[in-house]
């Protein structure tokens, strides 16, 4: 028979015994984190690591220009303790969704500090409805843009979370150091296309700072992204890329292969791969991060220019 010396020992045994096994099995709670669309989101998993969850309210392959909040999204938003945005009128959205989430969360503009430039004059509003002479928002074609943005992430979660600042400051150093190795990967992919042969066609006006960066001319011709071309438009395309030559055409809205051999056999033009501009693959396609990303495009710009 156990006395009461022995009950009482075995009953401590056991709170003891259980003790660190529930200590174990409660995490930190991870900061939630809001991010407009897959590109930005990316970043922000770089620099938050594991401290941070990170919901992308534009997915991969989703188009931010025509999204359209719903109000799930608009409780993710509630639910955040930071927000992360491009700003320079990329999300026309947001505004609206912050105010119906009723989120008292920061928001952080992360083309903060960014050198912006205009739209392509008279094409600009031929692009997702971009105004005549509108910033361009499309400022992460720049990998040293991209380390803007990678700071003030930085920065919008330290604040946010002061505990993880070290962390944060760590995780986006380490970051940096492998955008300025992608930066050199894409500058020496370029300088080995012939100065003459570096100008494409691309149908969505997205790539003016890419272009501005590295020395490749990207002419958008003001068909429309939203909807098929018409034969006026397909017909001044290819009058286009006769008169200034031009070696390649990524057309991203084209997608009947007839059209696609046409403009190819009227204009010996190579028709270029994919180009991703505003949002990230699925995690297991070609540009499932933002390296990943840039490393697509200038592979598919080299073929397409040294071939």
């Amino acid at each position: 028979m156990f006395s009461r010396r022995n009950v009482l020992l075995l009953a401590g045994l056991s709170i003891a015994a259980a003790g660190p096994a529930v200590a174990q099995d409660k995490a930190p709670e991870k900061v939630k984190v809001v991010a407009t669309f897959s590109i930005l989101a990316d970043f922000v998993r770089n620099v938050g690591g594991d401290r941070v969850e990170v919901s992308s309210l534009v997915g991969p392959d989703g188009d931010a220009h025509v999204f359209s909040p719903t109000p799930a999204d608009a409780r993710t938003v509630g639910a955040a303790k930071v927000v992360f945005v491009n700003g320079l009128g990329f999300e026309g959205w947001m505004t609206r969704l912050v105010r119906a989430s009723g989120t008292k969360a920061p928001t952080v503009v992360v083309t903060k500090g960014v050198k912006t430039r205009k739209m392509d004059g008279k094409q600009a509003g031929h692009s997702h409805g971009h105004s005549h002479g509108a910033t361009d928002p499309h400022a992460w074609q720049s990998i040293a843009n991209a380390k803007i943005y990678v700071t003030n992430i930085r920065d919008g979660l330290s604040k946010a979370d002061p505990a993880g600042k070290e962390v944060y400051a760590s995780n986006a150093s380490a970051y940096i150091a492998r955008l300025d190795a992608l930066e050199r990967e894409v500058r020496e992919a370029v300088a080995k296309i012939p100065a003459d042969r570096r100008r494409i066609v691309t149908t969505h006006d997205s790539f003016g700072y890419f272009g501005d960066a590295y020395g490749i001319e990207f002419v958008s011709p003001g068909i429309s992204t939203e909807s098929a071309p018409s034969a006026k438009e397909i017909a001044g395309l290819i009058a286009r890329i006769k008169k200034q030559k031009i070696p390649a055409v990524f057309l991203e809205n084209i997608t009947d292969p007839r059209l696609m051999q046409q403009i190819a056999k009227e204009t010996g033009a190579r028709i270029g791969g994919s180009l991703y501009s505003d949002a990230l693959s699925e995690p297991t396609g070609s540009a499932g991060t933002y390296i990943d990303m840039m490393r697509s495009n200038i592979r598919e710009l080299s073929l397409a220019l040294t071939s």
